[in-house]
């Protein structure tokens, strides 16, 4: 929020620092903890098995690494420590100042247990702390209503969606603890985040002292406390769960019905991304029974004029849906029950069939360019569909290749194939194996793979860069007694196809 932060945990900024320098000089980072783990126990961990991790650090409790290892057993596996361990090992900070500032608590037989969950981060260049509610699984018993989600899932996956050019002003919409504002530090100037929930923005701004960073932190909700400000790159892992409205929880809920929080959000991005500028929205929205998914999120788009790529990366039955959303409040089974007969309840009578959930990313027009918004949907959820900045920038700039390049100009262009893999399906026959089909794919390109027959074989295997396009389907028309007209008509919309996967790309 502009001014002040609330106070609430680790609300005093000297606490803070403390605790970082402490932090830092036990090797408190995903390396640390790794190296002190070892291989096998950290995958173990990772997997959500602790006993493992706490056979170790209970060894290492007796060595050189001690500190290290009562903050993996404070923090990260959620033991109760003796007093005295914990105060050797956050020596700057110390005991008492951490129980003031809701760190710790004391817990019986002189033992200290967690408030707070504090862990280790990396983007894979840099070190961070970052610092959340526990969850219910550590800590038993229904969440607090402003509870304040750790590192998941959907916060990992949006963070390595993130296109990483540098820019000058960033938003990032629903904070929560800070996870995307740490990414967005190393390569933005400025870093506004924003969040309805004040116990988020409190911890967020703890986050942000731990790691040495400061951001503009502002209450309130969608574009509020930004309005009439621009952005060059938005990104929002909001409170998208589809419900009847109800607000339980500040980091699901939104109070409104449906998916209208994630529809308002994509309908008012427009007015806050500066020309050129790229939003990227983790989503979810509302399948109508009998309904396409697209044409529904097609809607939210239609009057933004953003170019946009949405990708669904799931698609879950009601059931399945309400399972996951009530398993992690941390609510007795009969609770979850009532909820969940409530919520099933509601599904029905709206005559939905299942929920989507993936990422909408948008992009801007720049200053004076004409061509018409282009929107493309679909679903990826193959092993090879992950979603990252670099692919997602080299989609947008393929695409614009594509929509301002003629097929005039394609025909006199020199084409490569990336490295890419043939796929060929076969069956048994009576004279051997006969093709039914064949696929070229890009391995680690989302979306990356297309049906080819024998002529696009050859085509892709001609594209080596030294020849026009326009050249290479005519000695292929030659080759195979074919008309070069009719088969460069043919050959055009899989060759533009195979452009906007990444498979072919103009040499240079």
């Amino acid at each position: 929020m502009t001014g002040p932060v609330p106070s609430g945990p680790l609300h005093a900024g000297e606490v803070v620092d403390a605790l970082a320098a402490d932090l830092r000089r036990a090797g408190y980072t995903i390396d640390g903890v790794a190296g002190l783990l070892g291989e096998d126990t950290y995958a173990a961990f990772t997997r959500g098995a602790l006993w493992p991790a706490l056979r170790v650090t209970e060894e290492a409790l007796h060595t050189e690494q001690r500190a290290l290892a009562t903050l993996v057993r404070l923090f990260l596996l959620n033991t109760d420590e003796p007093a005295e361990r914990v105060e050797a090992a956050l020596p700057s900070a110390g005991v008492a100042a951490l129980t003031a500032n809701g760190v710790v608590e004391p817990a019986p037989n002189g033992s200290l247990r967690a408030l707070l969950d504090v862990r280790p981060h990396s983007d894979g260049e840099h070190d961070f702390i970052v610092v959340a509610d526990l969850d219910s699984a550590t800590r038993p018993g229904p969440l607090r209503r402003d509870h304040v989600l750790g590192i998941g899932a959907a916060s990992v996956s949006l963070a390595r969606a993130v296109i990483r050019t540098p820019a000058r002003r960033a938003l990032d919409l629903g904070t929560g603890c800070g996870i995307q504002a740490l990414h967005l530090q190393s390569h933005c100037d400025e870093i506004v985040a924003t969040d309805t929930n004040e116990r988020a923005l409190v911890l967020a701004s703890a986050t942000a002292r731990l790691n040495g960073m400061r951001w503009d932190l502002r209450h309130g909700s969608l574009f509020e406390p930004v309005a009439g400000e621009r952005f060059d790159l938005i990104v929002s892992n909001p409170p998208f769960v589809v419900g009847a409205g109800e607000l339980d929880y500040l980091y699901r809920d939104s109070g409104m019905a449906g998916d209208t929080l994630c529809r308002s959000l994509i309908e008012q991005v427009a007015d806050h991304l500066e020309p050129g500028g790229t939003a990227h929205v983790m989503a979810n929205w509302i399948v109508p029974a009998g309904a396409d998914w697209r044409e529904r999120v097609r809607g939210w788009l239609a009057g933004t004029g953003l170019h946009a790529w949405v990708v669904q990366r799931e698609l879950a039955d009601p059931i399945s849906y309400v399972t996951l959303w009530t398993a992690d409040a941390g609510e007795t089974p009969e609770q979850a029950a009532q909820r969940g007969n409530r919520w099933l309840d509601w599904f029905a009578r709206e005559r939905i069939a299942g929920i989507g959930m993936g990422l909408i990313t948008l992009r801007a027009p720049r200053t004076g360019e004409r061509r018409r918004p282009e929107h493309v949907l679909e679903e990826l959820i193959g092993p090879d569909d992950v979603l990252t900045g670099a692919e997602i920038d080299a989609f947008f700039a393929r695409r614009e290749y594509l929509a301002t390049t003629t097929d005039d100009d394609l025909l006199a262009a020199r084409l490569s194939v990336a490295p890419v893999l043939l796929d060929e399906q076969s069956l048994p026959g009576p004279d051997g194996w006969q093709s039914i089909g064949a696929t070229v794919r890009r391995p680690g390109g989302p979306g990356a793979v297309i049906e080819v027959d024998e002529v696009g074989r050859a085509l892709l295997a001609g594209c080596r860069g030294e020849v026009a396009l326009g050249t290479l389907l005519d000695l292929l028309a030659a080759a195979h007694g074919l008309d070069a007209d009719a088969l460069t008509e043919a050959a055009l919309p899989v060759v533009r196809e195979a452009i906007s996967r990444g498979i072919l790309y103009q040499a240079e």
